[in-house]
């Protein structure tokens, strides 16, 4: 795979909180969103999923959310209104000018991708979501209940646990608890009804024991133009795998 340099840029958001976004490789737009608690880095750069979209011709677009990576961090709950993640993407896509994109994500990206578009009014032309399933966007507000646990009694779980874990995670990361807290009560419901205007040839991509956010079978069964594609892993090892990279590189792509 052939080595693809980065560059980190940073804009002002709808509100004037600074965000960062790194670019890879030349060619067509492809925006990808992190998960929650994670980073572009990780989830994109790390393990070549970027470098496989570059070596396609893309120029990948990886914003680090509001409260994650790169991007401000604050602690106050205002900063976080419902929706942010999505206002957010929306406000990257203006300030690039991109009207010709693909755009995704990995389950907080996935989600943020969908209320980008059936919310949002973003119009790109292939979508892909990754560890997302229908449960995780109908009932995205109710999500948060396993990390705000984790992430109010940090120290405290046995070791090996699932828990335990996901706090390693956290500082595997470098997340900052105090900006995550609030990221949680910015998730919004999707109504079914409302996925029907996602119409755009989507991937729903998943790993085949990941059930964090539901079922991606049934997601992907009720959008109008989904294809559903199973790779090895569960929630947090799915990412990490170059099946992720390849089914992304090969949809967009083809």
């Amino acid at each position: 795979m052939a080595d693809f340099p980065t560059e980190t840029h940073r804009f002002q958001s709808f509100d004037g909180t600074e965000l960062a976004w790194t670019e890879m490789g030349q060619g067509r737009d492809a925006v990808l969103i992190h998960g929650y608690a994670s980073t572009a880095e990780i989830n994109w750069i790390r393990y070549g999923h970027a470098a496989k979209l570059a070596e396609k011709g893309f120029r990948v677009i990886m914003p680090d959310l509001r409260g994650h990576g790169m991007s401000a961090a604050p602690h106050d709950a205002a900063s976080y209104p419902p929706d942010v993640t999505a206002r957010d993407g929306l406000a990257l896509v203006e300030h690039l000018g991109l009207t010709d994109y693909d755009l995704g994500g990995y389950s907080l990206g996935a989600r943020t991708t969908v209320r980008m578009i059936v919310e949002g009014g973003a119009t790109p032309r292939k979508v892909m979501l990754a560890g997302m399933g229908l449960s995780g966007l109908v009932a995205a507000s109710r999500t948060g209940t396993y990390f705000r646990r984790i992430l109010t009694n940090l120290g405290s779980f046995e070791r090996g646990s699932s828990e335990w874990l996901t706090e390693a995670f956290l500082k595997t990361s470098k997340a900052d608890p105090l900006a995550l807290l609030p990221v949680l009560d910015t998730f919004v419901d999707t109504q079914e009804a409302h996925l029907q205007r996602l119409t755009e040839e989507t991937l729903v991509v998943a790993g085949v024991e990941d059930d964090h956010n539901g079922s991606a079978h049934e997601l992907a069964d009720l959008l109008p133009h989904a294809t559903f594609v199973e790779i090895p892993g569960n929630h947090m090892s799915a990412v990490t795998r170059p099946e992720l990279g390849r089914a992304i590189a090969d949809f967009f792509a083809a």
